[in-house]
């Protein structure tokens, strides 16, 4: 059996090269840098998107500025793309904010918000029909049309009702387009008499960079 002492095994290692080694941690140091940054600059437009959604009436009016602002799309126009799936029914408590009683329709809608080819949202919408015009209904039933813009000759306040954070903002690097990073939920009303409720997800796609 061939065997090494301990000093002979040591000889026969090359020492690791020490200008490599510095290079190495450089690198390290400069992608912690850049993850650092980049989690600072998704912490700061998460926050001014989030500040501008609870301040305005419509949030499809503030994504189509944020995506022809961030130049995600040529044509920074909102499209709601439906969801298939089963059916949400309001509930007791979801039925009382919007004051209706057990027995009136109120009709669920699943979208994806998209500018492009990026998801920015996606949306649960409980709203009354009896309260929208039959053309508003009919564009919601029939197009992609968002609802902000359907409903906008009603001239909506928007009541927001809580805002939950999705990615922890001590994290470092830029979330992915996918990710989610806070939900909104809120109430519609129109002359003081409610007629939506919305729970709205924002992914990460809100956070790139396009040309402009």
């Amino acid at each position: 059996m061939l065997t090494m002492g301990l000093a002979a095994l040591g000889a026969a290692v090359p020492p690791a090269d020490s200008g490599t080694a510095r290079a190495q941690a450089a690198d390290a140091a400069a992608d912690t840098s850049r993850e650092a940054q980049d989690g600072s600059e998704a912490r700061a437009l998460i926050e001014t998107l989030s500040a501008r959604l609870l301040a305005a009436p419509s949030a499809t009016a503030v994504l189509e500025a944020w995506c022809a602002e961030r130049g995600l799309s040529p044509d920074p126009r909102i499209v709601a793309v439906r969801v298939p799936g089963p059916d949400k029914p309001p509930g007791a408590a979801r039925r009382e904010r919007l004051a209706v009683g057990p027995d009136e329709p109120v009709r669920y809608r699943r979208v994806r918000l998209t500018c492009g080819t990026h998801v920015l949202s996606e949306a649960d919408n409980w709203y009354v029909p009896s309260r929208l015009t039959p053309a508003m209904n009919a564009a919601l039933d029939g197009t992609q049309a968002p609802f902000g813009r359907v409903v906008r000759p009603l001239d909506p306040s928007r009541r927001n009702r809580s805002l939950t954070m999705l990615w922890r903002p001590e994290r470092a690097g830029m979330p992915g387009p996918a990710e989610p990073l806070f939900s909104v939920e809120a109430v519609l009303t129109a002359g003081g008499v409610p007629f939506c409720e919305v729970a709205e997800t924002y992914t990460g796609a809100v956070l790139l960079q396009g040309e402009r």
